[in-house]
């Protein structure tokens, strides 16, 4: 019966690829109409670009799972049918139920405020703040469902804190936090034709494909399968939407696509049991937001803007730069500012005035840094590049290297 629902699951999320398909060029005007179009900066005639695309991604990705809700259920209650009497089953799955209910409000609600983010241009603490809000209806649903807030410690700390440990209100807190990074991770590594669709696809694959080698392996079915339900729409719309988000870019994502994946990645790795290692899968995201810190915390001067400058003469990008005194930094800032240059991970230009001119701390900016001046385009398959390579090494930490400390 599994297979069946995975695979109606499946026809769903095609005949959601080919609707969006369909969709996304009818509804530019409509968008320009609207406003909701911004400039390609990064093109020698700056064309207007119809943005925000990410909120109706997110529709038919609902819509989609709307009309699967009641297949899993119908199929679960006629294989629990007795055989001779055709009797329905006594109970039905309520947790099943409200673990999917719970999973697409709280999509719903990051779609909603990325939208209203495109609109209205939030501040920062709102989009810290309105994250942690629309978790809560997923982290009700784990308490009710689940409330298992202890973590297995590996091998070597179990000598001193033994093989396992209850923390409690914090792992509710660590969840929190998880959706929270997840929302703004994909929206910080972004800017550029096709990277924020790019980074979510390649996301995406690899937790189908770690959902898939965990049903081979007959590791906890009923959370791997509800992952599956979720990440195959997300793939079939988010294949859509890059394909108009390419380079060159037809449409923009807005801030709503990336809360909408992040959300959607953050729901399936809690209520699938495996946070861990979806932060794996963030390991490029996890990289840019460290790199990031001196000048999102303001350790350092951050301009409004991060992107890449672009040379309309050679087509190519180059860094974008921020400049500072020293002695306008704090201690911490100082001291970030002396390991980043120690390792080579910043440009460094000083003027005569003594002031400093350093490349923003992103990691768009630092493959810049590393390869000089690119291609956007480029610059895109290098980032994409890197998000791979770290998927590969995410399933050797996940595979053979966890065994060590694991039992497995």
């Amino acid at each position: 019966m599994s297979a069946i629902v995975i695979a109606i699951n499946a026809a769903i999320s095609v005949s959601a690829y080919l609707m969006t398909v369909r969709m996304i060029p009818r509804f530019r005007d409509m968008f320009v109409k609207a406003r909701l179009y911004g400039k390609d900066l990064c093109k020698r005639d700056q064309p207007q670009v119809p943005e925000s695309y990410g909120v109706l991604i997110g529709c038919v990705f609902l819509v989609s799972l709307f009309l699967f809700i009641p297949i899993p259920f119908t199929f679960d209650e006629a294989a629990a049918m007795d055989v001779e009497t055709g009797g329905k089953p006594a109970t039905f799955p309520h947790d099943k139920f409200v673990e999917l209910i719970a999973a697409l409000l709280s999509i719903c609600c990051m779609i909603f405020l990325g939208f209203a983010d495109d609109v209205l241009d939030l501040r920062w603490r709102h989009k810290l703040l309105l994250p942690t809000i629309a978790t809560l209806p997923l982290l009700m649903v784990y308490y009710v469902n689940y409330n298992s807030t202890t973590i297995i410690l590996p091998h070597f700390a179990r000598a001193f804190f033994g093989k396992s440990v209850n923390i409690g209100i914090f792992y509710y807190v660590y969840m929190g936090m998880l959706a929270v990074f997840c929302t703004n991770a994909i929206n910080i590594l972004a800017g550029i034709n096709g990277l924020e669709v790019g980074q979510s696809l390649i996301i995406a694959a690899s937790i189908l494909v770690f959902n898939i080698t965990e049903l081979c392996l007959g590791h906890q079915i009923e959370s791997h399968k509800f992952s599956i339900y979720f990440v195959l729409p997300f793939l079939a719309t988010s294949l859509a939407l890059w394909k108009f988000n390419k380079y060159p870019s037809k449409v923009f994502v807005g801030d709503t696509f990336c809360y909408f994946a992040g959300m959607t990645f953050a729901v399936v790795g809690i209520l699938g049991h495996f946070s861990k290692t979806l932060l794996l899968f963030f390991l490029p995201q996890i990289i840019n937001f460290l790199y990031s810190t001196p000048q999102l915390f303001h350790f350092v001067p951050c301009p409004r803007h991060r992107l890449p400058k672009y040379d309309a003469k050679t087509d190519l990008l180059h860094i974008s730069t921020t400049d500072f005194h020293p002695k306008e930094l704090g201690t911490l800032g100082r001291v970030m500012v002396t390991v980043f240059r120690t390792l080579r991970l910043i440009s460094w230009q000083e003027k005569s005035d003594g002031r400093v001119i350093t490349n923003n701390f992103t990691l768009i900016n630092f493959v810049l840094v590393v390869f000089g001046p690119v291609h956007e385009r480029v610059v895109t398959q290098m980032l994409m590049g890197v998000q791979v390579m770290c998927t590969l090494v995410a399933f050797v930490i996940r595979y053979p290297l966890a065994n060590y400390f694991y039992e497995t």
